[in-house]
């Protein structure tokens, strides 16, 4: 699969399921884009689940948990901290 097919896929799968990820009380957004590894972009498209912050599994209820991959594609989460207008 190409690169463009694969953030086609990656955004039909965006689509489908980002009100249930909205849905979880820590997520503030969903994208897609390059997965990090190290905090360094790589060539791999995913999903970009932006929350608050980031918690342990262990520490979350199985309804609060975010997949590590949907429909077969990967998802990275993102700690981007509490978002505020400017004003």
């Amino acid at each position: 699969m190409n690169r463009a097919e694969e953030t086609a896929r990656a955004l039909r799968v965006k689509e489908a399921h980002e009100a249930e990820l909205l849905e979880k009380a820590n997520v503030l957004g969903v994208g897609v884009g390059f997965r990090h590894r190290a905090s360094r972009p790589t060539e791999e498209i995913c999903l970009i689940v932006m929350v608050r912050r980031k918690v342990s599994a262990a520490d979350l209820s199985p309804e609060e948990r975010i997949p590590a991959t949907i429909d077969g594609v990967p998802v990275d989460v993102h700690e981007i901290g509490d978002v505020r207008a400017k004003g």
